[in-house]
Protein backbone atom coordinates (compact mmCIF):
# COMPACT_ATOMS: atom_id res chain seq x y z
CA UNK A 1 0.00 0.00 0.00
CA UNK A 2 1.39 3.33 -1.07
CA UNK A 3 0.58 6.18 1.82
CA UNK A 4 0.55 9.84 0.60
CA UNK A 5 0.01 12.15 4.09
CA UNK A 6 3.40 13.23 3.22
CA UNK A 7 1.87 15.26 0.91
CA UNK A 8 0.28 17.32 3.75
CA UNK A 9 3.36 17.88 5.63
CA UNK A 10 5.11 19.15 2.60
CA UNK A 11 2.10 21.39 1.87
CA UNK A 12 2.57 22.77 5.47
CA UNK A 13 5.59 23.67 5.53
CA UNK A 14 5.73 25.35 2.17
CA UNK A 15 2.78 27.44 3.62
CA UNK A 16 5.58 28.46 6.21
CA UNK A 17 8.62 28.68 3.95
CA UNK A 18 7.36 30.55 0.81
CA UNK A 19 5.25 33.43 -0.59
CA UNK A 20 1.41 33.79 -1.45
CA UNK A 21 1.75 32.74 -4.76
CA UNK A 22 3.99 29.74 -3.97
CA UNK A 23 1.42 28.46 -1.44
CA UNK A 24 -1.39 28.39 -3.75
CA UNK A 25 0.64 26.02 -5.72
CA UNK A 26 1.77 24.10 -2.75
CA UNK A 27 -2.18 23.50 -2.05
CA UNK A 28 -2.94 22.66 -5.44
CA UNK A 29 0.14 19.69 -5.50
CA UNK A 30 -1.79 18.62 -1.91
CA UNK A 31 -5.21 17.25 -4.85
CA UNK A 32 -4.25 14.11 -5.74
CA UNK A 33 -4.60 13.41 -9.11
CA UNK A 34 -5.83 10.30 -11.77
CA UNK A 35 -5.62 12.92 -14.34
CA UNK A 36 -4.40 16.17 -14.91
CA UNK A 37 -2.93 15.77 -18.45
CA UNK A 38 -0.98 13.55 -20.46
CA UNK A 39 2.31 12.30 -19.33
CA UNK A 40 1.66 14.63 -16.29
CA UNK A 41 4.10 13.67 -13.49
CA UNK A 42 0.83 14.21 -11.14
CA UNK A 43 -1.00 11.30 -12.53
CA UNK A 44 -2.18 7.84 -10.06
CA UNK A 45 -3.31 4.83 -11.80
CA UNK A 46 -4.04 3.35 -14.70
CA UNK A 47 -7.17 2.88 -17.42
CA UNK A 48 -6.57 -1.10 -17.82
CA UNK A 49 -9.74 -2.39 -16.06
CA UNK A 50 -11.65 -2.53 -19.37
CA UNK A 51 -15.66 -4.47 -18.42
CA UNK A 52 -18.56 -5.47 -20.34
CA UNK A 53 -18.62 -4.84 -23.98
CA UNK A 54 -15.20 -3.92 -24.22
CA UNK A 55 -15.26 -3.84 -27.81
CA UNK A 56 -18.27 -1.10 -27.62
CA UNK A 57 -15.57 1.92 -26.14
CA UNK A 58 -12.78 3.62 -27.79
CA UNK A 59 -10.41 5.47 -25.38
CA UNK A 60 -7.79 8.63 -26.09
CA UNK A 61 -6.11 9.75 -23.06
CA UNK A 62 -4.00 12.61 -25.32
CA UNK A 63 -7.42 14.36 -27.18
CA UNK A 64 -6.66 18.08 -28.16
CA UNK A 65 -9.64 19.05 -29.74
CA UNK A 66 -11.29 19.44 -26.28
CA UNK A 67 -9.41 20.46 -23.26
CA UNK A 68 -10.11 22.17 -19.70
CA UNK A 69 -6.50 22.87 -18.75
CA UNK A 70 -3.68 21.75 -20.41
CA UNK A 71 -3.24 20.64 -23.50
CA UNK A 72 -5.17 17.59 -23.41
CA UNK A 73 -8.14 15.60 -22.27
CA UNK A 74 -9.79 12.24 -21.61
CA UNK A 75 -12.06 11.01 -24.83
CA UNK A 76 -14.41 8.40 -24.45
CA UNK A 77 -16.52 6.93 -27.20
CA UNK A 78 -19.18 4.40 -26.40
CA UNK A 79 -21.14 2.53 -29.48
CA UNK A 80 -23.32 0.31 -27.68
CA UNK A 81 -23.50 -2.44 -30.40
CA UNK A 82 -23.54 -5.19 -27.44
CA UNK A 83 -20.57 -7.13 -28.84
CA UNK A 84 -20.17 -9.47 -25.49
CA UNK A 85 -23.88 -8.97 -25.35
CA UNK A 86 -23.99 -6.94 -21.85
CA UNK A 87 -25.47 -4.04 -22.91
CA UNK A 88 -23.09 -1.66 -20.82
CA UNK A 89 -19.16 -1.43 -20.70
CA UNK A 90 -16.75 0.46 -18.63
CA UNK A 91 -13.27 1.04 -17.44
CA UNK A 92 -11.20 0.99 -14.14
CA UNK A 93 -8.29 3.36 -13.56
CA UNK A 94 -6.08 0.60 -11.36
CA UNK A 95 -3.04 1.34 -8.68
CA UNK A 96 -1.55 -0.95 -10.80
CA UNK A 97 -1.89 -2.32 -14.36
CA UNK A 98 -5.40 -4.99 -14.46
CA UNK A 99 -4.99 -5.49 -10.16
CA UNK A 100 -8.32 -6.50 -9.67
CA UNK A 101 -7.13 -6.82 -5.68
CA UNK A 102 -4.14 -9.45 -6.62
CA UNK A 103 -1.78 -6.54 -5.51
CA UNK A 104 -0.77 -4.36 -2.98
CA UNK A 105 -0.33 -1.30 -4.58
CA UNK A 106 -3.66 0.93 -3.48
CA UNK A 107 -3.14 4.27 -2.06
CA UNK A 108 -4.43 5.36 1.36
CA UNK A 109 -5.72 8.21 0.47
CA UNK A 110 -7.85 9.09 3.95
CA UNK A 111 -6.50 12.62 3.67
CA UNK A 112 -9.44 13.54 1.18
CA UNK A 113 -13.12 13.62 1.35
CA UNK A 114 -13.83 14.15 -2.38
CA UNK A 115 -13.52 12.61 -5.69
CA UNK A 116 -13.86 15.81 -8.62
CA UNK A 117 -14.02 15.63 -12.36
CA UNK A 118 -14.96 17.76 -15.27
CA UNK A 119 -16.76 16.50 -18.17
CA UNK A 120 -18.76 17.31 -21.22
CA UNK A 121 -19.91 15.76 -24.68
CA UNK A 122 -19.36 15.98 -27.70
CA UNK A 123 -22.90 17.62 -28.42
CA UNK A 124 -24.79 17.50 -25.53
CA UNK A 125 -26.93 15.11 -24.03
CA UNK A 126 -24.65 12.24 -23.27
CA UNK A 127 -25.00 10.09 -20.06
CA UNK A 128 -22.50 8.62 -17.91
CA UNK A 129 -23.80 5.81 -16.20
CA UNK A 130 -21.99 5.58 -13.41
CA UNK A 131 -18.50 6.81 -11.69
CA UNK A 132 -17.14 4.83 -8.85
CA UNK A 133 -14.64 5.04 -6.31
CA UNK A 134 -12.98 1.74 -5.11
CA UNK A 135 -15.35 -1.75 -5.36
CA UNK A 136 -12.75 -4.02 -6.18
CA UNK A 137 -13.24 -6.37 -3.71
CA UNK A 138 -13.65 -9.76 -6.10
CA UNK A 139 -11.55 -11.73 -8.31
CA UNK A 140 -12.25 -14.38 -11.21
CA UNK A 141 -15.74 -15.87 -12.33
CA UNK A 142 -16.38 -17.61 -9.05
CA UNK A 143 -15.64 -14.25 -7.18
CA UNK A 144 -13.38 -14.91 -4.57
CA UNK A 145 -12.27 -12.44 -1.97
CA UNK A 146 -9.05 -10.59 -3.57
CA UNK A 147 -6.49 -10.55 -1.40
CA UNK A 148 -6.34 -6.34 -1.38
CA UNK A 149 -10.03 -5.74 -1.56
CA UNK A 150 -10.87 -1.47 -1.79
CA UNK A 151 -12.08 -0.20 1.81
CA UNK A 152 -14.07 2.22 -0.26
CA UNK A 153 -17.11 1.36 -2.56
CA UNK A 154 -18.80 4.55 -3.57
CA UNK A 155 -20.73 5.27 -6.55
CA UNK A 156 -22.92 8.07 -8.01
CA UNK A 157 -25.09 8.71 -11.44
CA UNK A 158 -26.14 8.77 -13.64
CA UNK A 159 -25.06 11.81 -15.29
CA UNK A 160 -26.12 13.56 -17.79
CA UNK A 161 -23.94 16.04 -19.35
CA UNK A 162 -23.87 19.09 -21.66
CA UNK A 163 -21.57 20.35 -24.58
CA UNK A 164 -20.15 22.95 -22.03
CA UNK A 165 -17.26 21.64 -19.24
CA UNK A 166 -18.98 21.22 -16.07
CA UNK A 167 -17.50 20.20 -12.86
CA UNK A 168 -18.74 17.00 -10.56
CA UNK A 169 -17.77 15.71 -7.48
CA UNK A 170 -18.48 12.27 -5.36
CA UNK A 171 -18.59 13.36 -1.81
CA UNK A 172 -16.48 10.33 0.00
CA UNK A 173 -16.99 12.06 3.68
CA UNK A 174 -17.05 9.00 5.95
CA UNK A 175 -15.80 6.80 3.75
CA UNK A 176 -13.00 4.93 4.48
CA UNK A 177 -10.17 6.01 2.07
CA UNK A 178 -7.67 4.12 3.68
CA UNK A 179 -6.80 1.30 0.47
CA UNK A 180 -7.69 2.43 -3.11
CA UNK A 181 -7.10 0.43 -5.59
CA UNK A 182 -10.01 1.53 -8.03
CA UNK A 183 -9.21 4.90 -8.06
CA UNK A 184 -11.98 6.05 -10.63
CA UNK A 185 -14.48 3.58 -12.70
CA UNK A 186 -16.93 5.18 -15.46
CA UNK A 187 -19.56 2.88 -16.93
CA UNK A 188 -21.86 3.51 -19.65
CA UNK A 189 -25.07 1.24 -20.79
CA UNK A 190 -26.91 1.09 -23.88
CA UNK A 191 -30.14 2.25 -22.60
CA UNK A 192 -28.55 5.63 -21.35
CA UNK A 193 -26.82 6.09 -24.45
CA UNK A 194 -29.05 5.38 -26.95
CA UNK A 195 -26.83 5.39 -29.45
CA UNK A 196 -23.35 6.46 -30.33
CA UNK A 197 -21.73 9.16 -27.70
CA UNK A 198 -18.51 10.69 -27.11
CA UNK A 199 -17.78 12.13 -23.80
CA UNK A 200 -14.43 14.10 -22.39
CA UNK A 201 -13.25 13.98 -18.88
CA UNK A 202 -10.42 16.19 -17.74
CA UNK A 203 -8.71 17.28 -14.31
CA UNK A 204 -9.68 14.13 -12.59
CA UNK A 205 -8.78 14.41 -9.05
CA UNK A 206 -8.98 13.52 -4.94
CA UNK A 207 -9.39 16.95 -2.87
CA UNK A 208 -10.43 17.95 0.40
CA UNK A 209 -12.86 19.87 1.38
CA UNK A 210 -13.45 21.39 4.72
CA UNK A 211 -16.97 22.59 4.59
CA UNK A 212 -18.36 19.21 2.76
CA UNK A 213 -20.74 17.03 5.16
CA UNK A 214 -22.04 13.58 5.22
CA UNK A 215 -25.07 13.25 2.40
CA UNK A 216 -28.20 11.91 3.20
CA UNK A 217 -28.63 8.91 1.48
CA UNK A 218 -32.41 7.78 2.10
CA UNK A 219 -34.38 6.82 -0.93
CA UNK A 220 -36.45 9.56 -2.39
CA UNK A 221 -39.88 7.55 -3.13
CA UNK A 222 -41.31 6.08 -6.34
CA UNK A 223 -38.08 5.01 -6.25
CA UNK A 224 -37.66 3.70 -9.69
CA UNK A 225 -36.49 -0.13 -11.49
CA UNK A 226 -37.68 0.98 -14.26
CA UNK A 227 -39.41 4.10 -15.63
CA UNK A 228 -38.50 4.00 -19.26
CA UNK A 229 -35.24 2.93 -21.00
CA UNK A 230 -33.16 5.90 -20.97
CA UNK A 231 -34.47 7.56 -17.97
CA UNK A 232 -31.90 8.80 -15.28
CA UNK A 233 -34.52 7.28 -12.61
CA UNK A 234 -34.03 3.80 -13.27
CA UNK A 235 -31.71 1.93 -10.69
CA UNK A 236 -29.98 -1.71 -10.72
CA UNK A 237 -29.05 -3.44 -13.90
CA UNK A 238 -30.76 -6.52 -15.79
CA UNK A 239 -27.30 -8.47 -15.40
CA UNK A 240 -28.28 -11.42 -13.10
CA UNK A 241 -29.26 -14.06 -15.87
CA UNK A 242 -30.00 -17.75 -14.46
CA UNK A 243 -29.32 -20.08 -14.55
CA UNK A 244 -25.87 -20.23 -16.50
CA UNK A 245 -27.37 -21.31 -19.50
CA UNK A 246 -30.04 -18.43 -19.66
CA UNK A 247 -28.07 -16.62 -22.69
CA UNK A 248 -29.51 -19.79 -24.43
CA UNK A 249 -32.84 -18.83 -24.07
CA UNK A 250 -33.75 -15.45 -23.17
CA UNK A 251 -33.67 -12.60 -25.23
CA UNK A 252 -33.89 -9.38 -23.64
CA UNK A 253 -35.44 -5.59 -24.75
CA UNK A 254 -35.32 -2.91 -22.52
CA UNK A 255 -35.98 -0.57 -25.50
CA UNK A 256 -38.97 -1.71 -27.14
CA UNK A 257 -41.35 0.96 -28.15
CA UNK A 258 -44.74 -1.14 -29.30
CA UNK A 259 -47.40 -0.41 -27.07
CA UNK A 260 -45.41 0.21 -23.75
CA UNK A 261 -47.88 0.99 -20.62
CA UNK A 262 -46.38 4.21 -20.11
CA UNK A 263 -44.02 6.55 -21.94
CA UNK A 264 -42.06 5.86 -24.66
CA UNK A 265 -40.63 1.98 -23.79
CA UNK A 266 -40.75 -0.83 -22.04
CA UNK A 267 -39.18 -4.20 -21.60
CA UNK A 268 -39.82 -6.94 -23.85
CA UNK A 269 -38.53 -10.81 -22.86
CA UNK A 270 -38.59 -13.84 -25.22
CA UNK A 271 -38.16 -17.28 -23.66
CA UNK A 272 -37.46 -20.50 -24.97
CA UNK A 273 -36.19 -23.76 -23.57
CA UNK A 274 -33.09 -23.78 -26.43
CA UNK A 275 -30.93 -24.90 -23.61
CA UNK A 276 -32.91 -27.56 -22.25
CA UNK A 277 -32.66 -26.46 -18.86
CA UNK A 278 -36.26 -25.91 -18.14
CA UNK A 279 -36.15 -22.53 -16.79
CA UNK A 280 -34.96 -19.17 -16.47
CA UNK A 281 -34.80 -15.53 -14.81
CA UNK A 282 -33.25 -12.08 -14.63
CA UNK A 283 -32.26 -10.39 -11.56
CA UNK A 284 -31.66 -6.77 -11.63
CA UNK A 285 -28.80 -5.84 -9.26
CA UNK A 286 -27.09 -3.10 -8.04
CA UNK A 287 -24.03 -3.07 -9.29
CA UNK A 288 -24.23 -5.45 -12.05
CA UNK A 289 -23.29 -8.86 -11.53
CA UNK A 290 -23.18 -8.61 -8.25
CA UNK A 291 -24.66 -11.76 -6.26
CA UNK A 292 -23.99 -10.37 -2.95
CA UNK A 293 -19.98 -10.29 -3.15
CA UNK A 294 -19.52 -6.76 -3.35
CA UNK A 295 -19.63 -4.45 0.08
CA UNK A 296 -21.75 -1.13 0.45
CA UNK A 297 -23.48 -1.46 -2.45
CA UNK A 298 -27.14 -1.88 -1.91
CA UNK A 299 -29.75 1.17 -1.67
CA UNK A 300 -31.51 1.48 1.56
CA UNK A 301 -35.38 1.14 0.55
CA UNK A 302 -36.56 1.25 4.24
CA UNK A 303 -39.76 3.22 4.09
CA UNK A 304 -41.15 1.62 0.98
CA UNK A 305 -44.48 -0.46 1.46
CA UNK A 306 -44.52 -2.14 -1.83
CA UNK A 307 -43.06 -2.55 -5.18
CA UNK A 308 -45.25 -2.67 -7.97
CA UNK A 309 -45.43 -3.10 -11.78
CA UNK A 310 -47.42 -3.76 -14.77
CA UNK A 311 -47.07 -6.52 -16.95
CA UNK A 312 -48.70 -8.08 -19.95
CA UNK A 313 -48.56 -11.46 -22.16
CA UNK A 314 -48.24 -11.41 -26.24
CA UNK A 315 -50.75 -14.11 -26.41
CA UNK A 316 -52.18 -14.02 -22.99
CA UNK A 317 -51.94 -17.78 -20.38
CA UNK A 318 -48.40 -16.51 -20.55
CA UNK A 319 -47.46 -17.84 -16.65
CA UNK A 320 -44.36 -16.15 -14.65
CA UNK A 321 -43.78 -18.86 -11.99
CA UNK A 322 -41.66 -15.76 -9.69
CA UNK A 323 -41.91 -12.08 -9.27
CA UNK A 324 -39.22 -11.11 -6.80
CA UNK A 325 -37.44 -8.57 -4.84
CA UNK A 326 -34.09 -9.52 -2.65
CA UNK A 327 -33.02 -13.29 -1.60
CA UNK A 328 -29.55 -12.78 -2.93
CA UNK A 329 -27.71 -14.41 -0.97
CA UNK A 330 -25.32 -16.33 -1.90
CA UNK A 331 -21.82 -13.53 -0.57
CA UNK A 332 -20.83 -12.05 2.31
CA UNK A 333 -22.93 -8.57 2.11
CA UNK A 334 -26.26 -10.41 0.66
CA UNK A 335 -29.81 -8.58 0.42
CA UNK A 336 -31.24 -7.91 4.11
CA UNK A 337 -34.67 -9.93 2.86
CA UNK A 338 -37.02 -11.02 0.12
CA UNK A 339 -40.72 -11.14 -0.85
CA UNK A 340 -42.64 -12.59 -3.48
CA UNK A 341 -45.44 -13.28 -5.37
CA UNK A 342 -46.75 -15.89 -8.48
CA UNK A 343 -47.16 -18.00 -9.94
CA UNK A 344 -49.03 -15.24 -12.27
CA UNK A 345 -50.67 -15.75 -15.62
CA UNK A 346 -50.94 -12.92 -17.65
CA UNK A 347 -53.55 -11.19 -20.24
CA UNK A 348 -52.97 -9.61 -23.25
CA UNK A 349 -53.53 -6.33 -21.59
CA UNK A 350 -51.17 -4.29 -19.56
CA UNK A 351 -52.76 -5.27 -15.54
CA UNK A 352 -50.88 -3.71 -12.37
CA UNK A 353 -49.23 -6.41 -9.70
CA UNK A 354 -47.70 -5.64 -6.00
CA UNK A 355 -45.57 -7.24 -3.91
CA UNK A 356 -45.90 -6.39 -0.06
CA UNK A 357 -42.94 -5.35 1.53
CA UNK A 358 -44.54 -4.45 4.90
CA UNK A 359 -42.89 -5.44 7.79
CA UNK A 360 -39.91 -6.20 5.39
CA UNK A 361 -35.95 -5.55 6.60
CA UNK A 362 -35.61 -3.10 3.11
CA UNK A 363 -31.91 -1.98 4.76
CA UNK A 364 -29.84 -3.20 1.86
CA UNK A 365 -31.08 -4.59 -1.10
CA UNK A 366 -28.86 -5.41 -4.33
CA UNK A 367 -31.23 -7.53 -6.23
CA UNK A 368 -33.83 -4.97 -6.96
CA UNK A 369 -35.92 -7.13 -9.19
CA UNK A 370 -36.34 -10.28 -10.83
CA UNK A 371 -38.60 -12.42 -12.48
CA UNK A 372 -37.95 -16.43 -13.27
CA UNK A 373 -40.28 -19.05 -14.84
CA UNK A 374 -40.33 -22.25 -16.53
CA UNK A 375 -41.24 -24.35 -19.72
CA UNK A 376 -43.18 -26.73 -18.08
CA UNK A 377 -45.96 -24.51 -16.70
CA UNK A 378 -46.05 -22.58 -20.32
CA UNK A 379 -46.20 -23.19 -23.81
CA UNK A 380 -43.58 -26.01 -25.32
CA UNK A 381 -42.43 -23.45 -28.09
CA UNK A 382 -42.09 -20.20 -25.51
CA UNK A 383 -43.41 -17.39 -24.40
CA UNK A 384 -43.47 -13.57 -24.66
CA UNK A 385 -44.37 -11.02 -22.02
CA UNK A 386 -43.35 -7.50 -21.31
CA UNK A 387 -42.88 -5.02 -18.32
CA UNK A 388 -43.08 -1.87 -17.12
CA UNK A 389 -43.23 1.12 -14.56
CA UNK A 390 -41.18 -1.02 -12.22
CA UNK A 391 -41.15 0.98 -8.91
CA UNK A 392 -40.76 0.98 -4.89
CA UNK A 393 -43.53 3.04 -3.43
CA UNK A 394 -44.79 4.46 0.11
Amino acid sequence: MKRIGLLSVLCALLILTVSAGAQEVACEEGDFYIYADKNSPKNHFIPSGWMGDTGDLAFNDQATEEALSGGTSMKINYDPEKGRGQGWAGIYWQSAQNNWGTKDSGYDLSEYNKLVFSAKGAKGGEVITGVKVGGLTTIGANREPAPYPDTVNKESGPIRVTDNWQEYQINLTDEDLSYVNGGLAITFNADHAQGEQTIYIDDVRYSYDSDLTSEDDSANFPFYVYADSNSLDNHFVASGWMPATAAKDIRLDTNWKNYPFSGGTCIRVEYKNNSGTRWAGIYWQQPADNWGTVPKAGYGLQGAEKLTFWARGDKGGEVIYEFKIGGLSSGEYPDSDSASIGPIELSTEWEKYKIDLRGRDLSYVIGGFAWATNIDVNDPEGIVFYIDEIKYEK
